[in-house]
């Protein structure tokens, strides 16, 4: 059969290179007796490949047994895939035959395979490698000819690292692995999908099916779909047999796609694994920072005296107040001199009678140090003088650690 045929056959819908891969796989190990693993979300469609296996491999005619091992109680596990003698366990009233001895000559497919207890594995591997099991509460080892198709959405090499599985059994089944992509990987067959659940129901329920918009299906193919094909299908029946208008718009398909938080979150950072050197350089960076904004201030200021000396004085106070407040106003009106010191608006200049006259600046400008160490000093010993020697409520003043505080005072040899 070629790829289409089986499609149709098994009742597979999707174009998608993922899906067609894993079905070409499937195919291709089906004639061997090689053990098959396949991987993928809950939810993808993993139960129809072992289908795929055994329908296009000599043992057709052979037993088909679909076991999910996740369903089944660790207490009676072993029972149900090797069986047991009568009497080995309280409740054994008789004989019983196990999977592995039903599917004989056919193939057996065990569904959530990393759920397995690990006494449980061990008697796995011995019919992998030997073809033998032995009943619960017997001591004959019995045969038997069965192909084994498992399935997992556990990451196995995780549950190895954690001794939840052994490696061993693991290779042993990953004989031939087969990756299902999940749906949010399959965005072209969203929509295939959708229709096709919708045409279903329709039938189901003797009604017209739903139809989208162009907006509600842009939607829909966005959709990361974590519950991938089988949420897809809850949803489509949820709509379809609850809302009356047959045409869905975007409005109406978002109150059935659940909002899940951690889908659009940007990546968040672990403080704890950034080390002590990336906060000290986040620590140096706001400092500089602080001291950068600082200069520009004072530059600004400078200009504008410089402004008003050239241009040979201004009309009235006023206009003077008015450039400063521009400039260094904060948010309550108070005056803000460069550094952040809330202070009064204070000004000293002397006007002639004379239009000529000229502006007499009476503060004396020194040419100020931009060594960053200078101005860390000062800093420094600012935030101590404000808190009594204080270290702690210093550096909280500062913006930076305990531990930085007493580096800078030991390297700039800082006294009060």
């Amino acid at each position: 059969m070629d790829l289409q045929q089986i499609k149709q056959r098994f009742g597979i819908i999707g174009n998608s290179f993922g899906l067609n891969r894993a079905i070409d796989v499937a195919v291709q190990v089906a004639p061997t007796d090689l053990s098959v693993l396949i991987t993928g979300e809950s939810g993808t469609g993993k139960e129809v490949m072992p289908q795929i296996i055994h329908q296009s491999s000599a043992r057709k005619h052979g037993s088909y047994i679909a076991v999910n091992c996740g369903a089944i109680p660790e207490g009676t596990i072993d029972s149900e895939l090797f069986g047991h003698e009568k009497g080995a366990f309280t409740g054994a009233l008789s004989d019983r035959k196990g999977y592995f001895e039903e599917a004989n000559g056919g193939t057996i497919f065990l569904d959530e395979i990393g759920e397995l207890p690990l006494n449980t594995q061990v008697r796995l591997l011995r019919v992998l490698e030997a073809g033998e099991f032995i009943k619960v509460g017997s001591s004959k080892v019995l045969k038997t000819d069965v192909r084994v198709v498992a399935a997992t959405n556990v990451k196995m090499e995780e549950a190895i690292k954690e001794g939840k599985f052994r490696e061993d059994l693991y290779y042993r089944l990953n004989s031939v692995p087969i990756s299902i992509p999940p749906l949010r990987d399959r965005s072209d067959d969203i929509y295939l999908l959708f229709r096709k659940f919708a045409n279903d129901f329709a039938t189901r329920y003797r009604m017209p099916a739903i139809r989208l918009s162009d907006d509600a299906k842009s939607l829909l193919m966005r959709y990361r779909w974590p519950g991938n094909i089988r949420q897809l299908k809850n949803i489509t029946e949820q709509i379809s047999v609850i809302e009356q208008q047959r045409e869905i718009n975007g409005e109406t398909i978002t109150k059935y796609l659940p909002y899940h938080s951690g889908d659009n979150l940007p990546a968040i950072i672990d403080s704890k694994a950034a080390g002590k050197e990336e906060d000290f350089s986040n620590e140096r960076e706001i400092l500089y920072k602080v001291l950068f904004d600082m200069k520009n201030d004072m530059n600004d200021l400078k200009k504008l005296v410089l402004d008003l000396m050239e241009n040979g004085g201004v009309s009235d106070h006023g206009e003077h107040d008015q450039i400063i407040q521009k400039l260094y106003q904060s948010e309550d009106g108070e005056f803000v001199a460069p550094g952040g010191n809330v202070q009064p608006m204070t000004y000293s200049t002397t006007v002639s009678d004379d239009q000529n006259a000229s502006i007499q600046d009476t503060e004396e400008f020194v040419e100020e140090s931009l060594s960053l160490a200078d101005k860390e000093i000062e800093l420094i010993r600012k935030a101590l003088d404000k808190h009594n020697g204080k270290r702690k409520q210093a550096a909280v003043e500062l913006g930076i650690s305990e531990r930085t505080l007493y580096r800078k005072i030991k390297e700039y040899q800082i006294e009060r």
